[in-house]
Formats: structure tokens, sequence, C-alpha cells
């Protein structure tokens, strides 16, 4: 599990860091609000740890740009920020829960634990679907206009990675780590990714007139529609 935390206070960065990651987490921390929403937009999380008081871009303004995106991973507000209507305004924003300064760090490692655990069980729909293209996770058969497509094992892992992150882009990096999981990067298999991702494009996309699997030069690949 990747955990991601966006604070500005260095101590209590350095120590949520290190409490976490003796709970087994892969931590990655970010000292200002435009940081947090670069790394959000690189890599993949599991969960996000946000102060509210950011230099350079607000965790309000975070999580809510992150919503409108459509990215669903949970949240967990850390701010001294106690007033209810602070509450209110970060949940209302798309928060998961809301923790005020100081906490005691079991219980923050708690409501991690139970925001991973309602996470995962709600996590991965039955069906993803772009426009006419849809995945059935359960039965792994791949339709698009309603015709049924045939793809390998590897073109169906990666089509599923795509999709759960419609709409975001998707490095080499990020493939090679969470399709093909290779978690060293000495031996770049960076022509092994771009082999597949030519032949699921010709698979999904070249039939069609609506294109949906597109290359951002020199950054990776998104799944979005043309016709937005």
């Amino acid at each position: 599990m990747r955990l991601l935390i966006i604070e500005d206070e260095e101590k209590l960065a350095s120590a949520l860091a290190e409490s976490l990651g003796s709970d087994g987490y892969d931590v990655a921390a970010a000292r200002t609000g435009e940081e947090g929403f670069f790394l959000l937009h690189q890599e993949r999380f599991d969960l996000v740890i946000l102060d509210v008081m950011l230099p350079r871009r607000s965790g309000l303004e975070i999580l809510q740009g992150i919503r409108r995106e459509g990215h669903r991973l949970p949240v967990l507000i850390l701010t001294a920020r106690d007033l209810v209507e602070d509450r209110v305004a970060g949940l209302d924003a798309g928060a998961d829960d809301y923790m005020v300064k100081p906490f005691a760090m079991p219980e923050l490692s708690a409501r991690v634990r139970a925001l991973l655990r309602r996470h995962q069980d709600h996590a991965t729909p039955h069906t993803l679907q772009l426009v006419d293209l849809t995945l059935h996770v359960a039965s792994r058969v791949v339709t698009r206009g309603g015709r049924r497509l045939d793809l390998t094992q590897r073109e169906f892992e990666l089509l599923e990675y795509l999709l759960l992150n419609a709409g975001r882009v998707v490095s080499r990096e990020m493939l090679a780590k969470e399709v093909w999981q290779e978690t060293s990067r000495h031996t770049p298999i960076d022509n092994v990714i771009d082999v597949q991702i030519n032949r699921l494009r010709k698979k999904i996309d070249d039939p069609f007139d609506v294109k949906l699997l597109h290359t951002v030069r020199g950054v990776g690949f998104v799944m979005r529609s043309d016709q937005a």
C-alpha cells in the first residue's frame, strides 16, 4: 500500500512517514500543495494524508481538484483547524475522514487501516466502461460496440489498469510496476510496454472511429474519449 503525506511541517511529516513506514506502508511525502498535486498525477497512491493550510496550493484545492477528475482514493485531512465549519468544508470537499492536530499516532494508524479496508471493499467495480468499450472484471470479457474483443492475458491486465485510471496519464514506470510487477528499473522494459500498447490499440481502437487509447509524448498513456 502506497501512502502520500502532503504536510509542510517537516518534523510532523517525518514522524508520520516513520510511523506509517514501520506499519509496512510505502510512504511518500510532499512539502507543498503544488508538489503534492503533481505527485498525485504522476504516481499511484492508495491513500492521502492531507494538511489544509499548505504553501502554493491549499489542501482543499487539491481535494476538490482530484475529486473533479474522478479520483476515488481515500483522503484523510489532518489539520489544526477544529471548528465545525472547517470539518464540514473538508468533508463536503470530498474528504473521507478528518483529524485535528494534535492527535495520537495509534488513532491515526487505526483510521488509515479503516479507510483502506473500506476502500478495498468498494475499489474494483464489476465492470469498467469508457464510451462503448466495456471490460467485465470477473468474466474477463471485453467488448466494444457490442463486439467481443480477443485479448491476451497481458493485454487484458494492461487495459484494466488503464481503465481504472481513465482520464489520468499513466507513465511507463507505473505500468512496469503495477502491471508487469517490475520493482527494479535496472532493466527497462519500455520497449516491451510500447509493443503491448500498440497491440492493444490495434484491437480496441483501429476498427473504430472514436479513439480511446492516447499517447502523451514524453509522459505516458491515457484512456479518454476524443469526443470530450
